[in-house]
C-alpha cells in the first residue's frame, strides 16, 4: 500500500468506517470519467446493495460535479450509500446529501462561468495592448515566399519541410494560401 493511500486509510478508519475492501484508481487521467475507469467498474461489480463506499475526498467519486452527481446517482440506484469523510461522512444518498450534491454542483458551474470571465477578460485586455495571441509562427512572411518558389522550382514538398524543419502540412498549407 502506497504511503497516500496509508494516509486515507487512516482518515478514513479514524472516522469509525471499517474498510473491509480497498480499490484505487492509480495512474489514471483525471480527465477520465469514474465509470470509464478500471478499477472504479472492478468496484461497481462488486459492491452490494446495503453496503456502503466510503472515500476520503469528494474528487474520488468523479472528475467534475456533473460526473460526481451521476456516480452518486449509479450507486444509489443499486442500493448503496455513499458516505465522504471530507465532509463529515455525509451520505450523498441521502435527501441531505443530495442537497449538498446540488449546492457543490451550482458552486462548481459557477466557479466555470468565473473561470470563462476572467479568461476572456484577460484575452481581450492582450488583443487590446496588441498583443499577438496564438502559437507563434514558425516561419516569417519571406520564408513563405522562398518556400513557394522552391516548389514553384520543381523542389518535393518533403525536401523543403526538412530544410525549414517544418511538417509536410505546414508546407502544403504554405503552397495553397498567399499572405
Amino acid at each position: 500500500m502506497t504511503k497516500a493511500r496509508r494516509i486515507r486509510a487512516k482518515e478514513i478508519e479514524r472516522a469509525g468506517y471499517t474498510i473491509d475492501y480497498w480499490f484505487a484508481g492509480e495512474g489514471v487521467s483525471g480527465a477520465t470519467t469514474a465509470r470509464d475507469r478500471p478499477k472504479f467498474k472492478e468496484m461497481l461489480g462488486q459492491i452490494r446493495k446495503d453496503e456502503s463506499l466510503i472515500v476520503s475526498k469528494i474528487d474520488r467519486l468523479g472528475r467534475d460535479a456533473l460526473d460526481i452527481q451521476r456516480t452518486v446517482k449509479d450507486l444509489r440506484s443499486l442500493g448503496v450509500r455513499v458516505h465522504v469523510v471530507q465532509l463529515g461522512g455525509t451520505d450523498l444518498t441521502s435527501s441531505a446529501g443530495k442537497m449538498l450534491l446540488a449546492m457543490l454542483a451550482a458552486f462548481a458551474a459557477m466557479e466555470r462561468d468565473l473561470i470563462i470571465e476572467r479568461t476572456n477578460a484577460g484575452l481581450a485586455r492582450a488583443k487590446a495592448n496588441g498583443r499577438k495571441l496564438g502559437r507563434p509562427a514558425k516561419t516569417t512572411v519571406d520564408d513563405r515566399k522562398r518556400i513557394r518558389g522552391r516548389l514553384g522550382d520543381g523542389e518535393t514538398v518533403s525536401a523543403v519541410a526538412r530544410a525549414y524543419g517544418i511538417s509536410r502540412g505546414l508546407v502544403v498549407a504554405i503552397r495553397s494560401r498567399r499572405d
